[in-house]
């Protein structure tokens, strides 16, 4: 994404570390918490790979269209496993952004800037709705959870996930912003 060196190496250390906690999580003995957890380390990568300053690294051109395909691909996963339970619908929408970003990025002339001026498109300004209520109603949801824990592993610790979870969907804010 194209913002401030700065903020962007922030961006890409909390999606990276999130992304290194996902895998971890994959070491679960919950089954659905392991499932999920592959998908949130692909994003969580994705996105730190997405949010490296254009400084620093710009991406080759073919770099986009295979974001694109990767997150498609997530996308008609999480999709499928929709019909197991409605978190797998946040995992199409957040996997589906990712592709929305891919396209525009790689539509932007000389991959600098997102809508030249136009102001925000429909597309952005519904997906910054969603992530923003998303982002609110997971950090209401992380209060209560916020003393538990006790023996539990750390691969199992539902506060972690749900933090993870609630940094991913700032992330997303941030780089829908910048877009």
């Amino acid at each position: 994404m194209h913002g401030p060196a700065s903020p962007g190496w922030l961006l890409v250390a909390v999606c990276a570390a999130t992304g290194a906690y996902c895998l971890l999580r994959m070491r679960s003995h919950v089954e659905e918490q392991r499932r999920a957890a592959g998908g949130e380390a692909l994003m969580g990568f994705g996105m730190a790979a997405m949010a490296v300053p254009a400084a620093v690294f710009t991406p080759p051109s073919w770099a986009w269209p295979v974001y694109a395909g990767v997150f498609g691909a997530a996308a008609l996963h999480a999709l499928w496993s929709a019909r197991a339970g409605a978190h797998h619908l946040h995992h199409l929408v957040g996997a589906s952004a990712m592709v929305y970003m891919a396209v525009v990025m790689a539509a932007s002339p000389g991959h600098q800037g997102g809508h030249g001026g136009s102001g925000t498109p429909l597309v952005t300004g519904a997906l910054l709705l969603y992530f923003t209520g998303y982002v609110l109603l997971s950090g209401v949801r992380l209060v209560p959870a916020a003393g538990g824990g006790g023996g539990v592993g750390w691969s199992d610790r539902p506060e972690l996930a749900r933090a993870c979870r609630l940094s991913m969907g700032i992330a997303m804010v941030a780089m829908l912003l910048t877009l």
